[in-house]
């Protein structure tokens, strides 16, 4: 198997450009990638893992498992409390959005849990933001709007229990 070559240091920036731009274009796999090539040489770049980590999201709707759970791997990479709560929110958010897109019975229902996760994480990085800063809130907003717009995202029923007497 080939190996992988390194990223020079100095042609760091040039690829978190090339990243973001792959991501506009709808080219999540390779903003990933260049990600990837980056956090090699610099493992703790900010920008680098919370452009992967949506990368990563990006791909939800394609193949959910994996890309889930590398997702939520990049999150204790993330400094500050306040980006862990925002973009573990945003993963909840687009998990949601990819099981209702996938249709398949009861996913309103596991949509409803994961927006509701979402808007929890939502709160917290709302509580912690600093400043102006409002992205919680227009993703709070989101959640919201999404729960009206589908009627079939929604709780799931309760289940009778019924309790014999001895």
């Amino acid at each position: 198997m080939d190996e992988l070559k390194p990223l020079s240091k100095g042609a760091v920036g040039a690829a978190l450009d090339k990243a973001l731009r792959y991501r506009l274009l709808n080219e999540p796999l390779l903003a990933e990638s260049i990600c990837l090539d980056i956090l090699g040489v610099e493992p703790e770049h900010q920008e680098a893992l919370k452009t992967m980590l949506l990368a990563l999201t990006d791909q939800f709707e394609r193949q959910l498992s994996p890309h889930h759970q590398s997702a939520r791997d990049v999150l204790p990479r993330l400094e500050g409390e306040y980006e862990r709560a925002y973009y573990e929110g945003i993963i909840w958010e687009r998990r949601a959005e990819a099981v209702h897109a996938m249709g398949a019975p009861g996913s309103g229902q596991v949509a409803y849990e994961g927006l509701r996760q979402a808007m929890s994480c939502y709160e917290k990085a709302i509580e912690l933001r600093q400043g102006d800063n409002d992205e919680a809130i227009l993703r709070w907003n989101t959640c919201v709007r999404l729960l009206t717009r589908f009627p079939d995202i929604k709780p799931a029923p309760r289940q009778r229990r019924e309790f014999l007497l001895e």
